[in-house]
């Protein structure tokens, strides 16, 4: 929104500049040029109108980053523009004036910088103006040394005609395409500045997971001393040491799966799963890995699950880490409001997109509009984290062609859905979700 409002303040002070050189123009013309170019100066008028004009160009520019806000700002201000260009050109001789073309500016500059219906709309009202001042030139006008310049100042209305409708059509769909490639490129910047991140951040997993190879075997020899002894000792049923070889059970387990994640992704072995095994096997590693957690999932009922049997979703060894991470976090989320870990894991098949959705549901305080649009895109400093989790996860699904989308419920809590694009008429395998 940022980007889109100083773009706009960006185009409103270039405009500024070119309305205020066109008032320099008409001033010139009216003062210092009315004879050589034979403009008429017959009303009072003119001179009020260049009067309120002059205003209006200083109203406009000290309000220009409130217009910047408007949606249709720019609009307003090109559209009062126009109708100063007519005014000028009418008191100035109509249709008989030999800069009428300077009606094309208005709508050269909305074909560039505003939607379709903008220029449009500018060469209708030109259009109109221009037609009804070739219908008030006096017939004395229309002969210059005895010739008829009827035609003349036709073949000048059809001319201007012809220039409107290019600037409508090609200019504006030209605009249209670079803006488009623009807004391309930024998407592309941006999706570079964020794989660079997470390069660093994979080197520095790495890194430290191969410093935590050591101390979690020295961890293991101590627990398993520990409890030889406790048995020794006839005290079998030690919660300290249970609770100590479950999390160093879970740890050991984690850091084989970064190995093997690597090597799968060093590789790029991918495969395909269905939709319930992806769901089942996210089930059991949430019961082996996060006992604590109260996972609620919801799997296709009987009828459909024949019918979703042979619809399968691209994977590799790290979508089932980044959905994990989704599951924790939103267990921690209901954890820090309600005292429980409730997370709802759903399911559903979009006919219509042809895409998986899964989503993920807890049951906590939410998060606002604006920093749903940051995370799983950026790093953000905040009391639960960075989000980085988040920011790994959504590239993980990215790489399988998925996407990740933050909502929020009526009660306040937050929903991640999770789309991936189905994979049809492939031989299905259950590769290696760990």
């Amino acid at each position: 929104m940022r980007k889109l409002f100083n773009s706009n303040l960006g185009v409103t002070d270039q405009l500024a500049l070119l309305r205020f050189g066109g008032l320099l123009l008409k001033i010139g013309l009216t003062f210092f040029a009315a004879d050589t170019f034979g403009l008429s100066l017959s009303s009072p008028v003119l001179y009020w109108g260049m009067c309120l004009e002059a205003m209006y160009l200083a109203f406009t520019f000290r309000l220009r980053e409130p217009i910047s806000r408007i949606e249709s700002g720019l609009f307003i201000v090109l559209l009062l523009d126009t109708v100063f260009w007519i005014s000028w050109l009418y008191f100035t001789g109509g249709a008989t004036n030999a800069f009428i073309s300077l009606l094309l500016l208005p709508i050269a500059f909305a074909a560039i910088t505003l939607p379709k219906w903008a220029p449009w709309t500018l060469t209708l009202i030109s259009a109109v103006a221009y037609s009804l001042m070739i219908f008030s030139v006096p017939e004395s006008q229309m002969k210059h040394h005895g010739m008829d310049m009827s035609s003349h100042y036709l073949g000048m209305w059809f001319n201007f005609l012809i220039s409107s409708l290019v600037l409508t059509t090609s200019v504006a769909y030209i605009a249209q395409r670079m803006r488009k490639k623009d807004v391309e490129l930024s998407f592309m910047r941006e999706a570079q500045l964020r794989q660079e991140k997470l390069l660093a951040l994979g080197t520095a997993s790495a890194q430290m997971a191969h410093q935590l190879a050591t101390p979690l075997a020295s961890l293991r020899l101590l627990v398993d001393e520990a409890t030889e002894e406790a048995q020794e000792q006839g005290k079998n049923d030690s919660p300290v040491l249970s609770e100590m070889n479950s999390a160093l059970l879970r740890c050991e387990q984690t850091l084989h799966s970064l190995r093997a994640a690597t090597e799968s992704i060093r590789e790029q072995r991918q495969s395909v799963l269905t939709a319930n095994t992806l769901l089942q096997t996210l089930q059991q590693q949430v019961l082996l890995l996060m006992p604590q957690v109260k996972l609620e999932l919801t799997l296709f009922d009987d009828e459909t699950t024949e019918q979703h049997a042979s619809t399968s979703v691209l994977s590799d060894a790290s979508l089932l880490p980044a959905m994990m991470s989704l599951v924790e976090n939103a267990a921690s989320a209901s954890l820090a409001e309600t005292g429980d870990t409730r997370v709802t894991v759903s399911a559903i098949i979009a006919p219509q997109s042809q895409r998986l959705c899964i989503s993920v549901r807890d049951y906590g305080i939410g998060i606002s509009k604006a920093m749903r649009a940051q995370v799983g895109h950026q790093l953000i400093e905040s009391e639960q984290g960075m989000g980085m989790a988040l920011l790994l996860s959504h590239a993980s699904f990215e790489r399988l062609g998925g996407r990740l989308l933050l909502g929020s419920t009526a009660s306040g809590g937050t929903i991640a859905e999770v789309s991936f694009p189905l994979q049809f008429d492939i031989e299905l395998s259950k590769g290696e979700l760990s």
